[in-house]
């Protein structure tokens, strides 16, 4: 849009595929003509040194052959171009070009030319400085109140700066902190210098602390300049702005009070003469360059400020005063006077786009046509409206971002699983201490409808299972085009796993520059954990689940476990897992009932969800659609909460073998210092077996590191059981209560946070918190409880006491008829009736008589107290 643009006075391209950056333009009167009007001053990584004196016939014109006056090849990268009085015994203006090992200062001449050919122009060589340290930038100014003369300064890419008093080098000193270079400037007002460090801080030196700050080693001088360190400077004022800096300009304007700018990353800042911030305007684009200009409002400052986004906006302090486009992204931005034009913006790219332009507008000569008059049709629109609600209904129906319909999505990613397990085992590095460790074939293909770029497929189970090659990356996929792999999933780690679960997720670009992410989950068999083996009639842990269908037999929904000619043993199957457990699963020959036994309690998980799994799927064939599960016997609470309190003590010897392993490092350092200055003294004097000390608090972290290296290892096996469990009481709990899918989900969301468990956050805190959460909410007996203020702040509790009361307490709620839920309206809870069939009862001292935490807890189904018989 015209109105916007930058309106083009001039411009040209410097040069073919030469770089320039932000000290690459300046504008001055640089031959001293007298006139008033600014030239151009331009260098360029490539060498390449240029001075334009713009004369276009009209606005717009291209750069003429006279435009240019000057241009040389010198024979190094130009860093920064400046023009001051940088010449002793005259204040006549001079060029100062900074090369990456040396420093020349030029002067500039033109000679009136007798024929047409016009005025020819030339630079002479006044003096040079050859560096010995690399340099970065460089400022100027009269150093220490001199009059009439300009002295430079420079910073090296390792922190020293360089002080050069016109042809004579004067002195070195290093910045104290020193990481990486920063912008650098001169303030006049203040006698000081003005960088911005590594620690993004704005620091400010004055000079007379520099001049007379001594050198800390006295060496030779070679060319003139002092190679050793300077002494620690002593910093003026110090501002944190938290950003690093891209420019720093000081200005002093009539109307306005001395002050310093600072552009940041995000941020544009606008200090005093001693550090405090004036005010500041947060940007919400990337800036790239900038320049303070002038002051038309007293008080107040105008400030140019060039973005990536290829606009160059006129701030009045904070305001934004006009924005305006520009063809090219700036890198540096300056103000001249040109041909009597006066404030003249000229710019400059990082490609050589030299333009000078100035800010306007054009009136619009765009008439709209005149509208033939017509008559309306009513009808007509009100059947188009009706047609757009009923599109606009149909579009706000589902909630989630991607369409749910595989056939409108742009990629489809399949897993398919073999039925069958690898003839030779592809588990690699296995810990599992089985004769043969199997695994099964995943073949994953992917669809692309589109054009689907990086395509990115990342393949993730729950340890301890493991995938050959989890990481696939694809070239571009060209429209309905597909990608194959396949890979081999096995049990790596010594423990049964929680789940049996993998996910698959794509991530890919569209053309357009989006990111898309495509995922589906697959099921893993249960023979990759465990295999066929002779019952057990004795465990230490039983449950029973029923149903309201008569049992099927045991070579109808297991018959990878089972075999034919064993058809008189297939109401019971014995369950070997790869890590040397044992389960059993009976079937009732009289009642609806399955029972599992085992004598470790998490290993009942997969197999009474196996068994679930494939009941549903056997009755879903046979199109029976009511078939269901329910529990009546007794929550396992108290052995559940030994695995809490397994998992909790693994937690603290964690956290003791670090403090062990803190304090055993410190004390090893310790003896490190001694011993070095012992060795470092020019006398030698007795270890005082400072050696011995040494190795044996070597041995000791290392021992330590040893056995915080098995705890750690013992507490993700405890951590992999204790949800292997925690999956078991909810799905225990579900099937109790009759929980519907949303009252599932909240539950695992409370017991089930976390994929994985850490020192700074833990299970026991986590789920602590969230039934802490759904007790105060929508589990509460009165508005008091909701009034509670829980601590925002996680931290691991002393015990598990605690969380134990609570289990017990959540599951007794539960037991009365509380209703899981996200409201947190009280009279809608306590009106709500469960989908199992227990209404609200009155709060009783059940409570006042609570089990102690740890005990055996029993809630039974509609209040009764249901014994669990030993048979099924």
């Amino acid at each position: 849009m015209s109105l916007f643009k930058a309106r083009d006075w001039w411009s040209t391209i410097l040069g073919e595929k030469e770089e320039f950056d932000q000290g690459c333009l300046c504008v001055a009167d640089v031959d001293n003509s007298g006139s008033g009007q600014d030239k151009i001053i331009v260098g360029s990584y490539m060498g390449y040194l240029r001075i334009f004196n713009p004369h276009p016939v009209k606005p717009g014109d291209g750069v003429q052959p006279e435009d240019l006056l000057l241009e040389v090849q010198l024979r190094e990268p130009i860093l920064q171009v400046e023009v001051g009085k940088f010449v002793s015994g005259t204040e006549g203006l001079h060029l100062a070009v900074l090369h990456c090992r040396k420093l020349c200062v030029y002067a500039v001449s033109g000679t009136l030319g007798n024929v047409e050919h016009g005025n020819q122009y030339q630079i002479k060589l006044m003096y040079e400085h050859n560096l010995q340290r690399t340099a970065c930038n460089m400022t100027y100014g009269p150093f220490g109140g001199v009059k009439g003369r300009d002295l430079i300064c420079i910073q090296s890419m390792d922190g020293m700066l360089m002080l050069f008093e016109q042809e004579s080098y004067a002195f070195g000193r290093f910045l104290p902190g020193f990481l990486l270079p920063g912008p650098l400037t001169y303030s006049s007002r203040t006698d000081s210098f003005i960088t911005v460090s590594s620690c993004r801080q704005v620091e400010s030196y004055k000079y007379q602390v520099l001049a007379f700050a001594t050198d800390a080693d006295e060496r030779q001088e070679t060319e003139q300049q002092k190679l050793s360190s300077g002494k620690r400077l002593a910093v003026d004022w110090v501002l944190n702005i938290g950003e690093q800096a891209l420019d720093i300009c000081v200005v002093s304007f009539n109307q306005a009070v001395s002050s310093v700018f600072v552009l940041g990353e995000r941020n544009f800042f606008c200090l005093k003469d001693n550090g405090q911030i004036r005010f500041m305007k947060k940007l919400d684009y990337s800036p790239s360059c900038f320049i303070p200009y002038c002051s038309v409002k007293e008080g107040t400052i105008n400030t140019l400020v060039g973005n990536h986004n290829k606009m160059l906006n006129v701030y009045q302090d904070v305001t934004l005063k006009w924005a305006t486009q520009l063809p090219h992204v700036p890198v540096s931005v300056k103000v001249a006077n040109l041909q009597d034009l006066k404030g003249v913006i000229v710019t400059l790219s990082d490609n050589g786009h030299l333009q000078c332009s100035y800010l306007g507008t054009d009136p619009s000569l765009f008439q709209a046509p005149r509208v033939d008059s017509r008559e309306i049709n009513y009808e007509e629109f009100d059947a188009e409206m009706k047609e757009l609600q009923k599109i606009i209904k149909e579009a706000t129906k589902t909630q989630d971002i991607l369409p749910k319909s595989e056939k409108y999505r742009d990629l489809i990613v399949t897993a398919e699983v073999s039925p069958d397990l690898d003839a030779e085992s592809q588990a690699i590095d296995s810990e599992v201490k089985a004769e043969a460790i199997p695994s099964v074939t995943v073949k994953i293909t992917i669809q692309s409808r589109v054009t689907a770029q990086k395509p990115n497929l990342a393949v993730c189970v729950q340890a301890p299972l493991a995938v050959t090659c989890d990481q696939f990356v694809f070239d571009d996929l060209e429209p309905d085009s597909s990608e194959t792999v396949v890979l081999s999933v096995f049990l790596k780690g010594n423990c049964s796993p929680s789940e049996l679960e993998g996910n698959c997720m794509v991530s890919y670009n569209m053309p357009t520059g989006i990111p898309k992410v495509a995922q589906c989950n697959f099921r893993l068999p249960l023979r990759l954990i465990c295999f066929p083996a002779q019952p057990s009639k004795a465990a230490n842990h039983k449950l029973t689940i029923d149903t309201n269908k008569p049992p099927i037999s045991f070579l109808a929904i297991f018959p990878d476990f089972v075999h034919p000619s064993e058809d008189d043993q297939a109401n019971v199957l014995g369950f070997q897992f790869l890590t040397g457990s044992k389960t059993t699963l009976l079937a009732s020959k009289t009642s609806q009932r399955y029972r599992i036994q085992s004598d470790q309690l998490e290993d009942l998980w997969l197999i009474t969800k196996e068994l679930t799994l494939r009941l549903e799927e056997h009755f879903k064939k046979q199109n029976c659609k009511d078939f269901a599960c329910t529990f009546s016997g007794s929550i396992p609470l108290q052995e559940y909460f030994e695995l809490i309190d397994r998992h909790f003590e693994l937690r603290l010897s964690a956290e003791k073998f670090q403090e062990l392993l803190s304090e055993r490092a410190v004390q090893f350092r310790a003896i490190e210092r001694r011993l070095l200055t012992r060795f470092k003294d020019k006398t030698p004097a007795p270890l005082q077996h400072l050696d011995t000390l040494l190795e044996g608090t070597f041995r000791e972290v290392i021992a330590l590191a040893d056995a915080a290296e098995e705890n750690q290892a013992n507490m993700f096996q405890a951590f992999t059981k204790l949800k292997s469990a925690t999956h078991l009481v909810i799905m225990l709990i579900s099937l109790w209560q009759k929980l519907s899918t949303d009252q599932v989900a909240i539950l695992e969301a409370t017991f089930l946070p976390l994929a994985e468990d850490t020192q700074e956050l833990g299970w026991e805190e986590t789920v602590d918190a969230a039934i802490s959460y759904l007790l105060r909410t929508c589990l509460s007996k009165s508005s008091k409880e909701q009034a509670l203020t829980l601590s925002s702040q996680l931290c691991m509790p002393k015990d598990t006491s605690r969380l134990k009361k609570n289990i017990t307490l959540f599951c007794d709620r539960l037991a009365k008829g509380g209703r899981l839920s996200l409201s947190t309206d009280l009279t809608t809870q306590q009106a709500a009736v469960m989908a199992g069939g227990c209404t609200t009862i009155p709060e009783s001292d059940l409570e006042e008589r609570m089990v102690i935490p740890g005990s055996t807890a029993t809630f039974p189904s509609h209040g009764q107290i249901a014994k669990q018989k030993s048979q099924p």
